[in-house]
């Protein structure tokens, strides 16, 4: 089948892909997950296809959204630090589907000081990526998608900017209620670099995934791998991994459970993780209105609240 020749020759090509990447990315805002939806299934979004946020982790999934849905997200993170997104995604007949999709994060104010202690004033920092994406088939049930992004960031007076694109394809077996999904995200370069003599990369990302929706039970169970252009060996590959179910509960109430591996590894603390990288969410239908809310653990560090609203027109 086309589908398996494909996927094949994703994989088959990391060892070129992984000299894309980089030690120390910049624009690391770019892996957040700014959709409480997402972010209760632990970033388990590659296959997704009811829901516009799945255009920043796979525009190929925008392919089997119904009408025109619009998305908008917020979260409070941690001290005065803040974020949110939007996505809509929308049919032209004969064309295809196209999408459009912002996320920001304002990281507050900083006082300015100079090497004696002095202070003078105050500046701000945040960044923001723009993105344009558009989908289509490739064969029966097989989706490709492909988006176009910009990139800004600020510190003060200096800046940056950088054009990126995201790759991927989603292959639904309808009968069996299973999607597979591969994305490659954040394939680009600096613009303008913060300094002109030093240009970084961006945050690469190569994904896979894969969700099932139960037979006899209202339950879908999802999971994605992360970050496989990394220089890593094939064990060490499997262990950035999410794991996310999304339970429904009734036709208004879902429940989300969600597990990022990385995540609990890298915020232990001494013997301890506590409840890092476990999250949970809700999501209630309401007039024809999709609110949802998500708790992700940090650990003893912190914790995230995320809130957002979908709806279709």
């Amino acid at each position: 089948m086309k589908f398996y020749r494909i996927f094949l020759l994703f994989f088959l090509a990391l060892p070129l892909i992984n000299k894309l990447q980089a030690q120390s990315p910049v624009y690391d805002f770019l892996r957040l997950d700014l959709n409480p939806r997402a972010a209760a299934l632990a970033g388990s979004f590659v296959t997704n296809t009811d829901d516009p946020n799945v255009i920043f982790y796979n525009p190929a999934g925008i392919n089997s959204l119904k009408e025109t849905p619009v998305s908008v997200s917020y979260v409070n993170y941690i001290l005065d630090v803040n974020a949110g997104g939007l996505a809509i995604s929308r049919d032209f007949e004969n064309a295809g589907r196209f999408g459009f999709g912002v996320n920001y994060i304002n990281y507050g104010s900083f006082t300015r000081a100079d090497e004696f202690k002095n202070k003078l004033g105050e500046f701000s920092a945040g960044e923001v990526a723009f993105l344009l994406g558009y989908g289509n088939s490739l064969d029966e049930n097989f989706y490709y998608g492909v988006n176009l992004k910009f990139i800004y960031s600020s510190i003060a007076e200096i800046s940056s900017s950088a054009l990126a694109a995201d790759l991927g394809l989603q292959y639904l077996i309808p009968g069996q209620q299973i999607v597979f999904g591969l994305s490659a995200l954040n394939l680009g370069g600096q613009i303008n670099p913060y300094y002109s003599t030093h240009r970084e990369s961006l945050p690469f990302d190569l994904r896979f995934g894969i969700s099932k929706k139960m037979e006899h039970i209202p339950l879908t169970l999802i999971l994605a791998l992360h970050k496989l252009n990394e220089n890593k060996g094939l064990s060490d590959k499997m262990k950035i991994f999410s794991l996310g179910a999304e339970f429904n509960l009734s036709k208004v109430l879902r429940l989300r459970l969600g597990y990022d591996n990385e995540k609990r590894s890298e915020l232990k603390l001494d013997t301890s993780t506590g409840l890092a990288g476990f999250n949970i969410g809700v999501g209630a239908l309401i007039s024809g209105y999709n609110f949802d809310y998500s708790f992700s653990s940090y650990g003893f560090i912190d914790s995230i609240h995320r809130i957002g609203i979908t709806f279709s027109y």
